[in-house]
């Protein structure tokens, strides 16, 4: 088996190439997943531009060096385990590289999800690291797939803003005014508000 990856050179980021490299046996506990689909947003853009300040590189280096991997929110599938806990055939919804496949080395299991463990990932942020279980995930459905990789990570940006500014009482704040670079964040916070929250919805604008 091979895995073919798009390579994107880090100082230069329209300089991309297919790389396909013999994929390297599993080791106890590992998982591999054939990557079927994932969104291409601007804000993958953002992920590459910040790449090294804010570690994105690091989630799936390439052994190149100035070479770097993009991550996308997408789905796959298991098609190798050597992890008691984690099946073939299992879909799961993830932080994936811009490739046909990749190893995992799942960790702290639950029904609805899963933590990449690998020690490179040991310090880089957990939002990123965790891995949902299609089967036992109640916002998962077959044919909303695309609308989940487009949309969906954008809503958890929001639900950690809006739970940090809760904390905070919204630092005394009446108005908030965000934007970012493909504008789905800003205009989450307000779509995602549960019946908790709706006190707090007004005071976002986007």
């Amino acid at each position: 088996m091979s895995t073919t990856s798009l390579l994107i050179r880090k100082d230069q980021l329209a300089t991309t190439r297919l790389h396909t490299a013999t994929d390297e046996p599993l080791a106890d506990g590992q998982v591999r997943v054939r990557i079927d689909s994932f969104a291409l947003t601007s804000n993958n853009i953002t992920y590459a531009a910040f790449g090294d300040a804010m570690s994105y590189w690091q989630f799936y280096p390439t052994g190149e060096e100035g070479w770097g991997s993009i991550p996308v929110w997408g789905f796959a599938s298991v098609v190798q385990s050597l992890h008691p806990g984690v099946a073939v055939g299992e879909r799961l919804y993830g932080y994936w590289p811009m490739a046909t496949g990749a190893v995992l080395s799942p960790g702290r299991l639950s029904p609805e999800r899963f933590a990449d463990v690998a020690p490179h990932r040991a310090e880089l942020p957990a939002v990123y690291n965790q891995y949902f279980r299609c089967a036992s995930d109640p916002l998962y459905t077959a044919d909303s797939e695309d609308t989940q990789s487009l949309l969906r990570p954008l809503f958890i940006t929001s639900w950690l803003i809006d739970d940090f500014m809760g904390d905070n009482d919204f630092f005394g704040a009446q108005t908030m005014l965000l934007s970012s670079a493909s504008s789905k964040t800003p205009t989450a916070p307000r779509s995602s508000c549960t019946s908790g929250m709706k006190a707090r919805a007004s005071r976002w604008s986007a």
